[in-house]
């Protein structure tokens, strides 16, 4: 059965996300939408997409639908995915999945009310590497992991109009903290039970660096650091009893390193084309399945992350 997706945003990421889709076995994107009509029509020349809309509420409207895809500006997540469901269209929705944890409640409640999927767009946990990398921590080829360690930077983010504003849902940690906050959750099968740590804001600006401390229930502590004031590559580090494993990139790498304690590295590699076509395969799955959330990004992981990214912002702003 072919999944047909609609679009809304003409942000950066829609290409790749559209490479992925016609890569996908299933998935085809039949329309994209901008609140400025020429530069949907543009777009969907470029990336050979059968209808454009001037409107978001237009494509969530058009019966030829079956899933939309968010990509809006961050603060914006939550009227256009309220939107997409109000017009009964399924959602993958674009992280940080909402602002507020009362926003991602009422996302998951229209959705279960109305039978339809929701799920919040996490590419990292899908990737072929990660899998390998789930393999070999359950082999304990590096032992019980102690320390997970993640490094994001964005030197070059002022690109983006209004990463500078909080209230657009500006800010590094707004912005990027849902990559290793769901990843250390993923590997751990668990959500932490404590976070702490800092953010720093410039005069009147978002945040520019944030350093943020996950403990998990059996004592692994998750830490990360997130900014755009250094240029540092980025990636996260597991240390475990017996080794350690570097995965660089971890949201579209193909690559991951193991250290064994005799100081051996051994590399795994994975290759792909697209990033984005294993979260759309998973994606044209659940919807195959009729399944309203997904087994992999729960509804449980991303309440718990709005609520996290939620509750630092009110601490660092009290």
């Amino acid at each position: 059965m072919t999944i047909r997706y609609g679009i809304l945003s003409t942000a950066q990421v829609v290409p790749r996300f559209v490479a992925g889709v016609k890569e996908s076995i299933e998935g085809e994107v039949v329309a994209i939408a901008s609140r400025n009509l020429e530069k949907a029509e543009k777009l969907a020349q470029e990336l050979s997409i059968p209808q454009a809309y001037g409107s978001y509420e237009e494509l969530c409207k058009s019966p030829d639908i079956d899933i939309v895809y968010v990509a809006v500006y961050n603060k914006g997540h939550y009227d256009a995915a309220k939107l997409a469901l109000a017009h009964n269209k399924n959602v993958l929705l674009e992280k940080p999945f909402t602002m507020t944890s009362a926003q991602a409640e009422e996302l998951f409640a229209l959705a279960e009310e109305k039978g339809l999927f929701l799920m919040e767009a996490q590419k990292a946990l899908f990737l072929p590497i990660t899998a390998q990398v789930v393999q070999l921590l359950e082999k304990e080829v590096i032992g019980k992991i102690h320390w997970m360690q993640a490094v994001m930077a964005y030197p070059n983010i002022h690109h983006i109009s209004w990463f500078d504003s909080l209230d657009a849902g500006g800010g590094v940690f707004r912005g990027a903290g849902t990559y290793p906050i769901e990843y250390m959750q993923f590997l751990m099968q668990q959500a932490p039970k404590s976070v702490t740590g800092s953010l720093v804001f410039p005069l009147d600006a978002s945040d520019t660096q944030a350093s943020v401390t996950l403990s998990f229930p059996d004592n692994t502590i998750g830490s990360m650091f997130l900014t755009v004031e250094l240029d540092l590559p980025p990636g996260i580090t597991l240390y475990g009893e017996k080794g350690q494993m570097h995965i660089p990139n971890f949201w579209k790498t193909k690559e991951a390193e193991v250290t064994y304690p005799d100081g051996r590295r051994e590399k795994i590699m994975a290759d792909h084309q697209s990033e984005f076509v294993f979260e759309v395969e998973h994606v044209n799955a659940c919807l195959n399945q009729k399944r309203l959330t997904s087994p992999v990004v729960t509804k449980e992981m991303t309440l718990q992350t709005v609520r996290i990214i939620e509750e630092m912002y009110r601490r660092a702003r009290k």
